[in-house]
């Protein structure tokens, strides 16, 4: 007889590990094959759309730039040897660096390598997008030991017209108001900054996939600064019906979360993440919105001041593996990238149902033992409510504030408040406002 073989079910920081391993290895940028790549392998997960938006398209202040795509790149010294190869860390190459094969004398060489003295054993990650220029990225330690003589310069790259390449997933919801979700997908090999960003915006959207929500949902993958700038040129008329927004980044290394508010400060956004970070009665950071950052500067930009927060653990730049090929798959913490995604389904439990309510006896405080409720008071199960979560919830649904308004107020955890309301509900005692 042969034994069935179990079905084994993976933890869901396991499977978000198991995508960015995939996602690892391909060398991406603003544009190119590289970010295709990467979402044909998002969109077997969850169903994307495609957008290409043409090389030249004026998108505000700015204009869509060349497409960039390279195949190899190495760099030779005087004997023959190469020095740095493409082929086993994409993090070699200047992003967007122009072709070149060409000897050079090391004087000219060293204008165009990039290191980090201060990290001598790490290799940096460095751009040039809309300067044209080519350069090699390698070990301070290594650079070191060059020697005078004449170098062999190679970069199998292009670049030249093409498009800019952006995923969109929309998650239609019982109401045409949005929540927006946005990471930048335009990183080659770096997993904290922000595979982690991508593969928990994948799941997230797994498991709104597989729901009913009362909220649509629009989650986008773009590169990052002229993406979002694309996306916004190119969606004005949507932008009305976003109430709330995240931007992803940062999310999967051990650190603790830290959330920048809006532009606005005081969006129902913020109040939210913080009251959820409150009652995980862990650790946390808030920080005032400034105008420096990822894709919320543009989101949160005058002209457009969307409710849009940032949604990290150790902000960019604040751990030492930053833009360096120490940003790699062992700083992927996995107990991190549990409690990231559990988190934000805690944002969007309460985004779902952070309801207001009218109280139908308000002159006095109602009689709830002929309703049945004391039975009901006690806390310690599903079934059973909160007493004071009871009373507040009475007290302060008047039609204006909402059960999150009050959870803050009362200082209780918002599905206390939650359950005291449907308790309320079902009694008839509360009616449930448009």
């Amino acid at each position: 007889m042969y034994k069935t073989a179990k079905k084994i079910v993976r933890k869901e920081s396991e499977q978000m590990y198991a995508l960015m391993e995939k996602l690892y290895p391909i060398c991406r940028s603003i544009t190119g094959n590289g970010v295709r790549k990467s979402l044909q392998i998002l969109k077997e997960i969850v169903p994307l759309e495609v957008h290409e938006v043409p090389t030249g398209t004026v998108v505000f202040d700015w204009t869509v730039p060349k497409e960039w795509n390279i195949n190899d790149a190495w760099l030779k010294g005087p004997k023959g040897n190469r020095i740095v190869d493409f082929r086993n860390s994409n993090l070699h190459v200047l992003n967007y660096s122009t072709p070149i094969d060409q000897e050079i004398t090391f004087g000219e060489l060293k204008e165009h390598i990039f290191t980090l003295p201060e990290q001598p054993q790490l290799i940096p990650y460095r751009t040039s997008y809309y300067d044209e220029n080519w350069g090699f990225c390698m070990r301070h330690s290594k650079f070191k030991k060059l020697e005078a003589g004449t170098y062999h310069a190679y970069i199998d790259s292009s670049l030249e017209e093409g498009s800019l390449t952006y995923g969109e997933l929309y998650i239609e919801g019982e109401e045409k108001e949005e929540v927006l979700i946005s990471c930048h997908i335009c990183h080659p090999s770096l997993c904290n900054d922000n595979l982690s960003g991508i593969s928990a915006a994948i799941h997230l959207a797994q498991a709104l996939l597989a729901k009913k929500n009362r909220y649509s949902y629009r989650f986008l993958f773009i590169p990052g600064t002229i993406g979002s700038i694309t996306w916004l040129a190119r969606n004005e008329q949507k932008l009305e019906n976003i109430r709330h927004g995240l931007v992803l980044s940062c999310v999967g290394d051990a650190g603790n979360i830290t959330y920048k508010k809006s532009r606005r400060g005081d969006a129902k956004i913020d109040h939210i993440v913080q009251k959820v970070l409150e009652d995980k009665n862990e650790t946390y950071e808030l920080r005032d919105f400034s105008p420096y950052g990822y894709d919320e500067r543009q989101y949160c930009s005058p002209g457009i001041n969307l409710p849009v927060g940032c949604f990290m653990r150790t902000p960019f730049g604040e751990f030492p593996e930053y833009h360096t090929s120490a940003d790699n798959l062992d700083l992927a913490d996995m107990d991190a990238l549990e409690d990231t995604l559990s988190t934000l389904k805690q944002v969007v439990h309460v985004i779902e149902n952070n309801q207001t309510y009218r109280n139908l006896n308000p002159k006095g405080e109602p009689n709830l033992g002929k309703r049945g409720l004391y039975k009901r008071v006690g806390g310690a199960s599903d079934t059973e409510v909160d007493q004071m979560a009871i009373l507040w919830t009475l007290n302060l649904c008047d039609g204006k504030h909402s059960l999150l308004d009050i959870a803050v107020r009362a200082e209780m955890p918002f599905d206390k408040i939650k359950r005291a309301a449907a308790v309320l509900y079902e009694t008839g005692l509360l009616k449930e406002m448009n």
